[in-house]
């Protein structure tokens, strides 16, 4: 377990669709000082899961998030790594123990670990990252005091399809992910189903490999290791020209099958605009499908530092900008002049209902 308290010293971050998300919540804290000073007593603590906080992907998100929050707030946030699963519970019994106020979980994974502390600490808030927190699937979230934030990714994953279907060569895109969690197959699902799309607006030939829309192909877990190299590897070797890795870090181990290839073979990231976020790999990123879980940490916890917590859940879409394209950077002069128009007319047809993209957030 590492802890480590850090007062907010993140500039610049990326607040597409600030004011949009978790509607209700409250705005930032005037330069008074009242909005501060009634906070001064606010703890807020963040849990990561084994991925941890430097996994250039959504646990770094939402630690950009708590930390800008605190900043503002005037306070400092207690943040804890998990080494593994096993570290998850103890590490909430401890925040607990250190008189959080509010603790934000990372990850699906912390769900189990989430709803027991909730339900022991009452008096407790609690936002959790990726998860529904409904591990009866009553439909209802399984403690009152638990905000879950989540987003609709298959949105944005069907545009970013779209686009890989149009730019494939090869006639063969694939994506594989860490594990078949729903949080995880939500984006291969819209992956595939924006293929699709393109295939019958289109008719060009592109199949998807990787991702049956029940099942396909997984690591086992959420780390850049051998194992997710052999699994793109596995994809590379079925003639993909534009892969979608779903997992935290295991878009490392797709980047040097590729680099290992020879090929020409773009990447696709997740969470966050992966080409901002982790440099080394920015020559191979097509896009990236975002989502603002920066932004909606931040508002979570700003609304719960000034007494406005709402545990009413938010699900990021297109509307709200929760969920989004990155933009091609590297590769705008390599997409077809077209694409970009054909992108933005899809994203208003999606928002508008005329296109369904389907997930299990959908209704």
């Amino acid at each position: 377990m590492k802890v480590t308290t850090k007062k907010a010293g993140f500039a610049g971050l990326a607040m597409f669709g600030a004011a949009a998300l978790l509607a209700g919540c409250a705005s930032a804290p005037d330069d008074s000082g009242d909005s501060t000073e009634a906070a001064v007593d606010f703890l807020p603590c963040m849990v990561s899961d084994a991925g941890g906080f430097d996994d250039k992907s959504f646990n770094q998100l939402g630690f950009e998030g708590i930390t800008k929050a605190a900043d503002e707030l005037g306070v400092e946030a207690k943040t804890v790594e998990s080494k593994d699963e096993t570290e998850y519970a103890p590490n909430l019994t401890s925040l607990v123990d250190q008189g959080c106020d509010l603790i934000v979980t990372v990850g699906f994974a912390l769900s189990a670990a989430t709803v027991e502390s909730a339900l022991a600490n009452p008096d407790v808030e609690y936002v959790i990252i990726d998860d529904a927190a409904d591990n009866d699937f009553d439909g209802t979230v399984d403690s009152e005091n638990i905000k879950p934030i989540l987003f609709d990714t298959a949105q944005a994953a069907f545009l970013a399809g779209y686009a890989a279907a149009d730019f494939t060569t090869t006639g063969v895109v694939g994506t594989f992910g860490g594990m078949n969690f729903p949080t995880v197959s939500i984006f291969m699902d819209g992956y595939k189903q924006g293929v699709d799309y393109y295939v019958a607006e289109k008719g060009k030939d592109v199949k998807v490999v990787g991702w049956d829309g029940t099942d396909g192909s997984f690591t086992g877990g959420f780390e850049a290791n051998d194992q997710a190299r052999q699994t793109a590897q596995a994809l590379i070797d079925q003639n993909v020209d534009v892969l979608l890795p779903v997992g935290g870090p295991i878009y490392q181990s797709a980047a040097a099958a590729i680099g290992e290839s020879g090929r020409e073979i773009a990447l696709i990231g997740v969470d966050a605009d992966v080409y901002e976020t982790d440099p080394s790999v920015a020559e191979l990123l097509l896009t990236s499908i975002r989502k603002g879980i920066d932004v909606g940490t931040y508002e979570a916890v700003l609304a719960a530092g000034n007494g406005e917590f709402d545990p009413t859940p938010f699900i990021g879409t297109l509307e709200n900008e929760g969920v989004g394209l990155a933009p091609f950077h590297d590769f705008e002069s390599k997409i077809s002049d077209t694409l970009p128009d054909e992108l933005d007319a899809l994203k208003a047809s999606i928002i508008s209902g005329d296109v369904v993209v389907n997930s299990y957030l959908a209704e």
